[in-house]
């Protein structure tokens, strides 16, 4: 039983992995995708919406579809769709078809991240213990992988499709293997529906979910800034120099790959409500250190500081659903999904048009407050009774594995 639940977890890990390195290699390549296609400036916000966009109907598709089949089956198809997708946005040679590609990215990439969350809570339950961090920290490593990656691309000025070749045929026959340990763990269909006849939290409640929902599109509000917003800021409003303004969102994804790599031991001696108010006060403070700051190295600090904040919100949320809906969680990981989505919509644009209409320093303040709200949510994180693992009071030992991904 400890070695299905050690070899699911691995196997899961790998598959966060994969992710995060295929989502980073498109989107640090979007000049190079620009240029390729043709696709105007008027033009281009129209696709980059489109992604997220299918990804919340891929996530929601998600959720009808894993009453039926098991989530571990979901991931083990999404993935490498997501992968040869991305290999298509670099063979494509007209607009169809990088139309095609990214609609197929973007509903497969809303599959996956729901079926990647829904076995990591269900994992969760098993371990009895908070690990939601550690496989949202392999995530973060492979973006910075990604990331470099596509650097390397752009240095050498390699074809979009000689970038991608490579990593996609490593990636895709791993994560065909690793899917076979793939474990469906206290979650499954199955296990859902024994919650529904006992009453143990089958049902979805939108009110009780709710704030969940909010923390999440107020963290992928704060995460989008950073991405789209920081070497802007740095170079046009710090006055530093082009090279140097590069760095803040490099340094954010080590912070928040750090943080998520040893958050799980804070949730364990701490609790996950602790965990979150520092994580949303230290991302405030971040925000608060960005706008006000007098040059640009003080403004580095600042991003680093949301590093740090921000990275728990996102895997502690997600964690939080499945306490809140032990019989439900599938449909609750997969609703609060969408949200994900929601706030990488609103982020950037959000921040862009305050930026235009008032100053970029204010528009930072608009996200710190924002992250401060969950402060006032954070007691939505422990779950009423006695399944509380994560918040101090863990089980010292799994008690319960479901289907394993044999046989898929």
């Amino acid at each position: 039983m400890t070695d299905v639940l050690r070899r699911g977890r691995g196997s899961l890990a790998f598959g966060f992995f994969a992710q995060g390195v295929a989502f980073a290699l498109l989107v640090t390549r979007i000049p190079a995708i620009q240029d390729r296609y043709g696709v105007s400036d008027a033009l281009l916000p129209a696709f980059l919406a489109a992604v997220p966009v299918l990804a919340g109907v891929g996530s929601v598709g998600t959720e009808r579809l894993v009453r039926r089949v098991r989530p571990s089956r979901v991931l083990r198809w999404s993935q490498p769709v997501v992968l040869l997708a991305l290999l298509g946005v670099g063979l494509g040679e007209g607009m169809a078809e990088l139309a095609v590609a990214l609609g197929a990215f973007g509903l497969a990439v809303g599959a996956l991240d729901a079926s990647m969350n829904m076995l990591g809570v269900s994992l969760q339950r098993a371990y009895g213990r908070s690990i939601m961090l550690g496989f949202h920290a392999t995530y973060s490593l492979g973006g910075i992988l990604g990331a470099s990656l596509a650097w390397a691309g752009a240095h050498w000025e390699l074809a979009l499709w000689v970038s991608y070749l490579p990593v996609v045929a490593v990636l895709l026959p791993a994560a065909l293997v690793g899917s076979r340990w793939y474990v469906d763990a206290a979650g499954g269909p199955v296990g859902e529906e024994e919650g529904r006849r006992s009453g143990g939290g089958g049902v979805v409640g939108f009110g009780v979910l709710l704030p969940l929902c909010l923390v999440m599109t107020f963290a992928y509000i704060g995460d989008s800034t950073v991405s789209n917003w920081s070497a802007k800021y740095l170079q046009d409003v710090l006055g530093s120099s082009e090279q140097l303004a590069t760095v803040p969102y490099n340094v954010y994804m080590v912070t928040t790959l750090v943080g998520r790599a040893v958050g799980d031991l804070g949730v364990r001696r701490f609790g996950a409500v602790a965990v979150v108010r520092g994580g949303a006060l230290v991302a405030a403070v971040g925000f608060a250190v960005v706008a006000g700051a007098p040059g640009a190295w003080v403004g580095m600090g600042g991003f680093t500081l949301l590093g740090v904040g921000l990275c728990v919100l996102v895997p502690q949320t997600f964690a939080a659903a499945g306490r809140l809906f032990p019989g439900a969680s599938d449909a609750a990981v997969a609703r609060l999904n969408v949200f994900n989505y929601v706030g990488f919509l609103v982020g950037s644009p959000l921040v862009g048009a305050l930026g235009d209409v008032w100053s970029y320093r204010g528009a930072m303040l608009v996200p710190m407050v924002l992250v401060l709200v969950t402060v006032v949510y954070a007691r939505s994180f422990e779950a009423p009774g006695t399944d509380r693992y994560g918040g101090g009071h863990e089980r010292a030992r799994a008690a319960d594995v479901g289907r394993g991904g044999h046989g898929l």
